[in-house]
């Protein structure tokens, strides 16, 4: 056991991965307290004047207003990704997402903040991200051996996990003080993770093979549909979460059908976090490396119960239960997917590949968001849960059908630099 913490914990022994990954802890962090509060002020205000139904709709266009620009710039970022320095691409996105975060903290400082300021602001902070996930994604594997890759992975997934564990927890104390409160403290781990990224050194330049933007992208999509196992993967993902994410339910459940407050919303916020931080880390010290596509498919169908039983509870701890693991199942598909992207390709083709494979997840998330939003004002809440935990089972079998290579994908193979 101990032979195999030390080769777990090989990683941080690359000073440069260290800081990258305590300021994607950071910046992970401030994104979650951020969000989690913009869905409670987006909330809170519109139940002065609207419905649940309408108040929910609502909160899903704070996910679609993030998404749309995200879904336009992604492929062009991650062109950008394997074109240019990757570090610097980092910091600049980051200082944007500063910007915004300072900027809702002004913007709650009035009384009646205007949703379409807050919504223009959420837009904006859907650019960063573009930027964000495709280059960080390429980043971190240059910062580590192609051994330790896979490990380096789930220390990242768990240092994800961290931030989303502790950023709702603090977004739902800090939101029921003050919502301008809240969105500076994101604000400041902003601050602290540029820090982070600014002390990085090295070369984070990728070779470029002189290619044009449009011939680099068009070659980034190519690879991705030839490759099955990979195209099954990230397509999987996108669908069952697209249909059995509930993340945007969350501030109804808790105002309105739990009556839980404030608190019991970051309560709930953190608990799909809870339990991915800590498949996380049981994934760092124990990898999957057999059988990967099985368990795959199968963590998708586990996402999907945990999302009917949260649908129909009406008890916080079993709802929290719920949500505890249906994160961990969402880590098991997560860490899968990350390893056939970030190990399977290249290094000169990993911005693009992880920009489709980032603005999948990124619709899986907002556009689930919208998603929900729009059920909700059709089925009510529970109506929409209960059809997300539903589809997510159905998406599953389908999938298990149309892509024959992921169900039999077997190891996570390495490849070279």
């Amino acid at each position: 056991m101990q032979a195999s913490q030390n080769s777990s914990l090989q990683v941080f022994r690359y000073g440069y991965f260290a800081r990258f990954w305590l300021g994607r802890f950071l910046s992970t962090l401030g994104t979650f307290t951020l969000s989690v509060t913009l869905g409670w002020q987006v909330y809170t205000i519109a139940r002065l004047t609207h419905s649940v139904e309408q108040s929910s709709f609502l909160v899903g266009m704070v996910g679609l207003v993030q998404f749309l620009p995200l879904f336009a710039l992604s492929l062009l970022a991650g062109a950008a990704a394997d074109r240019y320095d990757r570090r610097k691409i980092l910091l600049a996105s980051t200082l944007l997402q500063l910007s915004c975060a300072t900027g809702l903290s002004a913007i709650a400082w009035s009384a009646h903040p205007p949703l379409g300021v807050v919504f223009a602001v959420a837009a904006l902070f859907g650019v960063a991200r573009a930027f964000i996930i495709p280059t960080a994604s390429a980043l971190g594997p240059m910062l580590v051996s192609i051994e330790l890759l896979p490990r380096a992975i789930a220390w990242s997934s768990l240092g994800t996990q961290g931030g989303m564990i502790l950023g709702p927890w603090l977004g739902g104390i800090l939101c029921a003080i003050s919502s301008s409160l809240s969105y500076a403290v994101a604000a400041g781990m902003y601050l602290l993770a540029v820090i982070a990224f600014v002390s990085i050194r090295g070369n984070t330049r990728p070779v470029h093979n002189g290619a044009s933007r449009m011939a680099m992208i068009r070659e980034g999509l190519a690879y991705i549909w030839s490759n099955k196992v990979v195209f099954g993967a990230i397509s999987l993902d996108l669908v069952a979460v697209l249909l059995g994410g509930v993340t945007a339910l969350l501030p109804v459940y808790a105002h309105d059908i739990l009556s839980v407050g404030p608190h019991g919303f970051g309560l709930l916020r953190s608990g799909p976090a809870i339990g991915g931080g800590l498949m996380a880390l049981l994934l760092s010290f124990r990898p999957i490396h057999r059988y990967a596509g099985t368990w795959m498919l199968w963590a998708v169908v586990v996402f999907g119960l945990a999302t009917i039983v949260f649908a129909v509870s009406r008890d916080l701890m079993l709802s929290m239960a719920a949500l505890v693991v249906l994160g961990a199942a969402d880590v098991i598909s997560v860490f899968i997917r990350q390893s056939l992207v970030q190990v399977v390709t290249p290094d000169l083709m990993r911005g693009r590949v992880s920009a489709v494979s980032g603005m999948f997840i990124s619709a899986s998330n907002e556009l689930g968001e919208f998603e929900s939003g729009v059920a909700a004002r059709l089925l009510g809440p529970v109506g929409s849960a209960l059809l997300g935990g539903i589809g997510s089972i159905a998406v599953t079998a389908i999938w298990a059908k149309l892509f024959p290579a992921l169900r039999q994908a077997d190891r996570l193979e390495k490849s070279g630099p």
